[in-house]
């Protein structure tokens, strides 16, 4: 089958959240652990579905709304991730380059996002 554009992103979204899966399996099931696994759950799946939603868009406004909606969710899970780090809620698990990953996706997303609402405004004009 021939790659479609936005596949490699569609991986790394659904890679991101299978480390974030197994990440929240791990954390504390306190009171606190329990609230930050499922904020991190939560916005680390939802930018996958998000951004798979944008690609199935029926215009391109659209497709800049879900993929700033990905965006979003991502710059959550950046956060809830710093948090995780922070609280050392999760010792055996390398946190630095999910943020990493988590950051990185959030550029990739934004720029996408950027250039597809470019596009929409030049068509308008």
């Amino acid at each position: 089958m021939n790659p479609v554009k936005g596949d490699d992103i569609a991986v790394r979204l659904v890679n991101f959240g299978a480390m974030v899966v197994r990440l929240v399996a791990a954390l504390p099931q306190d009171r606190a652990g329990k609230h930050i696994a499922d904020q991190l759950l939560r916005s680390a799946t939802s930018g996958g579905s998000n951004y798979e939603e944008g690609r199935s868009a029926q215009s391109r406004r659209d497709f800049v709304h879900k993929v700033s909606l990905a965006a979003k969710e991502m710059r959550e899970s950046v956060y809830w991730l710093g948090l995780v780090e922070r609280a050392r809620l999760a010792p055996h698990h390398d946190i630095p380059p999910m943020l990493r990953e988590a950051n990185e996706l959030v550029a990739i997303l934004m720029a996408s996002a950027k250039t597809a609402a470019a596009a929409t405004a030049d068509e308008r004009t």
